[in-house]
């Protein structure tokens, strides 16, 4: 696959600069360069970071950080099955448990949610950083809710870190979950409370906390394009005037006729 090249591959994160380290230099550049392409696509467009992601697996598959790569841009992907296996083979070379929450949340895409509350509970989760704790409280949650079990997500989400005033990277995200499910259990004055504190603390616009609000609230959304269509038809269809360059009703200045 295509790779830009201004991407040379100094990109990578120094801890997988180093992991790479142990492959023959031409081919540390290369699986480096895809690994930069896979980390800058994931959002955007997964299935090209996919792409890249196979690419590098298919260059050095030792490499811990190569599988953990590929297992985040197959979990993009919905290939839950694929990325677990990802993750696994991770998590065997390096011995870590960071990977926990999501591999959790892979058993919760197969249909698997009896498993992901085991390692909720497993003894793996005490050595998590509190990042990663909040994150598996998320997935037990949401294994709760696949289960129909509405009051125990909400009982599952209750805790210091949703009471806490601070605002942490997690804190958005937590308090939009727990919006979400009292607003499934029909909790509907605490739900509308609660995604507005997530509004509060979403400061990078990682939920959409703020349209949830907003509906809640009978805020309608309108597309301009949809409603000057609409009235494009009131006025029988008639076409309006154009420059010589197409534009409608403009004048060279930028102003309406």
């Amino acid at each position: 696959m295509p790779i830009p090249e201004e991407v040379t591959g100094d990109e990578i994160d120094k801890d997988v600069r180093q992991e790479l380290q142990s492959l023959p230099k031409t081919l540390a550049e290369d699986v480096a360069r895809n690994l930069v392409m896979v980390a800058r696509l994931l959002d955007e467009d997964p299935e090209a970071a996919y792409g890249y992601s196979r690419v590098a697996l298919r260059l050095a598959s030792r490499v811990a950080a190569v599988r953990e790569a590929a297992g985040f841009a197959a979990y993009a992907n919905q290939k839950y099955s694929e990325a677990l296996a990802e993750f696994r083979a991770a998590r065997r070379m390096t011995g870590s448990v960071e990977l926990w929450p999501v591999m959790a949340d892979c058993e919760r895409g197969l249909g698997r949610p009896e498993k992901a509350l085991d390692m909720a509970g497993a003894p793996e989760v005490h050595k998590l950083d509190k990042a990663s704790q909040v994150e598996m409280r998320l997935v037990a949650a949401g294994a709760r809710r696949d289960m129909g079990q509405l009051d125990a997500a909400i009982v599952t989400l209750q805790s210091p870190e949703l009471a806490s005033n601070s605002v942490q990277p997690w804190t958005a995200r937590l308090r939009y979950a727990y919006a979400d499910a009292l607003l499934a259990a029909g909790r509907e004055q605490e739900a509308r409370e609660w995604f507005a504190k997530a509004v509060e603390s979403d400061r990078d616009g990682s939920t959409d906390a703020s349209d949830r609000l907003a509906e809640l609230d009978g805020v309608e959304f309108v597309d301009a394009l949809d409603e000057h269509e609409h009235e494009h038809e009131e006025d029988g269809g008639a076409a309006r005037p154009t420059d010589e360059a197409g534009h409608e009703g403009e004048t060279r200045d930028g102003k309406e006729d």
